[in-house]
C-alpha cells in the first residue's frame, strides 16, 4: 500500500471510532461457541459500538455518541454511565479483571510539551467501574486502550508516535510508556492472555494484517494467522484456550473500515486450527474490545445494516 493511502486510513481510525454514522441499524448479538447459536440481544436504529461483558455477568457496556451505556443482561434496559467530563469516548474501552475499574479512550488535548504545539487526540483514562471522575494515564496522544494486565497494574494500547502506530504498555498509575513493537506499519489491538504471560495483537509486519503474539515484555513475536483475510482484534477466552477475532473477507491493507463483509472466527490455540463462526456486515465497532462472557462460553459483538 502506498504510504499516502496508508496514512489516509490511519487518519480515519480515530474518525470512525468516535463519529456517529447515520442511517445505521446496530444489532448487539451473542454467539455461543458450544452450540454455535447466534442470538440477537438488543437492536437500535442508531449507531453504537464495541461491547464489553461485565465480569459480574450483569450487563454489556457499549459506546454511543461519545458516551458509555450499560445494557442490562436481564432486562435489556440501557442506562447512561457517569463518565464525568469525558464525553468524546471512542470504541476502545474495557473493564479490569477484578471488575473494579474501567479504562476508556477519550478525545482530549495532550499535556503540554515545552517547545511543541498543543496536540489533540485519543488519550487513555481510568475510572471506577460504577462511574465517577476519570484520571488520565497517558500524557501523549493519540493513545487507544486495548488491554488490562490480569493483576490490574499495567495497560497495553496502540499509540502513534512519530508517524508509526505501535503497541505500548504503561503502569496504571502513570509514568513512562514502554514501546513493545517496532515493526514498520500498523500494530494494534494488544490484549493480555489470562495468565499475563503473553500479549495478542494484530500487525502488518508480514505485509498483511494478521494475528500475532508476543511475550508480555515484547519479546518472541510470533505470527499466528496466515491467510487472505485481514484479521483484527484477537480476544483470548477466559480459560486461555481460544482467540475470537474478526476477519475482513477481502483484504483491507492497514484499514479497519465499517460496513464490510466480515466473519467472526475462533482460533484453537492448542491445535492451531481456525473455525469460522458466523458472517455478517461489520468491521469498525464490531468487536474492538474484550467481550467474552465470564464462563467463556459466549461472546458479544455488533453487526450493522443500512436503514433503507
Amino acid at each position: 500500500m502506498k504510504k499516502s493511502l496508508y496514512l489516509f486510513w490511519l487518519f480515519l481510525v480515530p474518525f470512525f471510532s468516535t463519529a456517529q454514522m447515520n442511517n445505521i441499524k446496530s444489532t448487539l448479538e451473542i454467539f455461543n461457541i458450544e452450540t454455535s447459536e447466534r442470538t440477537v440481544f438488543y437492536t437500535e436504529d442508531d449507531h453504537f459500538e464495541a461491547p464489553n461483558w461485565s465480569p459480574d455477568n450483569k450487563y454489556l457496556l457499549i459506546n454511543q455518541a461519545g458516551k458509555l451505556y450499560r445494557v442490562d443482561l436481564n432486562t435489556k434496559q440501557k442506562s447512561l454511565l457517569n463518565t464525568g467530563f469525558t464525553d468524546q469516548i471512542n470504541n476502545d474501552h474495557g473493564i479490569s479483571f477484578d471488575g473494579k475499574w474501567l479504562a476508556i479512550s477519550h478525545h482530549a488535548q495532550a499535556e503540554p510539551v515545552e517547545g511543541e504545539a498543543p496536540k489533540d487526540g485519543s488519550r487513555i483514562y481510568v475510572m471506577p467501574i460504577d462511574g465517577g471522575t476519570p484520571r488520565a494515564v497517558t500524557p501523549k496522544v493519540p493513545s487507544y486502550w486495548h488491554g488490562w494486565s490480569p493483576d490490574g497494574k499495567t495497560l497495553v494500547y496502540c499509540a502513534e508516535r512519530n508517524g508509526e502506530y505501535d503497541v505500548y504498555s504503561i503502569p496504571v498509575e502513570g509514568g513512562e510508556e514502554k514501546r513493545l513493537t517496532t515493526n514498520p506499519g500498523l500494530d494494534d489491538g494488544p490484549e493480555y492472555s489470562p495468565d499475563g504471560k503473553l500479549i495478542y495483537y494484530n500487525s502488518m509486519a508480514s505485509g498483511q494484517m494478521e494475528i500475532w503474539q508476543m511475550n508480555a515484555d515484547g519479546s518472541a513475536q510470533k505470527q499466528l494467522t496466515n491467510d487472505n483475510y485481514s484479521n483484527w482484534f484477537a480476544h483470548p477466552s477466559p480459560d486461555g484456550k481460544y482467540l475470537v477475532f474478526i476477519s475482513y473477507l477481502e483484504d483491507q491493507g492497514s484499514a479497519h473500515p465499517p460496513m464490510k463483509n466480515v466473519a467472526s472466527r475462533l482460533l484453537n490455540l492448542q491445535a492451531g486450527t481456525i473455525k469460522t463462526l458466523c458472517s455478517f456486515t461489520g468491521g469498525q465497532g464490531t468487536i474492538n474490545v474484550p467481550s467474552w462472557s465470564p464462563d467463556g462460553k459466549r461472546f458479544a459483538f455488533v453487526s450493522y445494516a443500512y436503514i433503507k
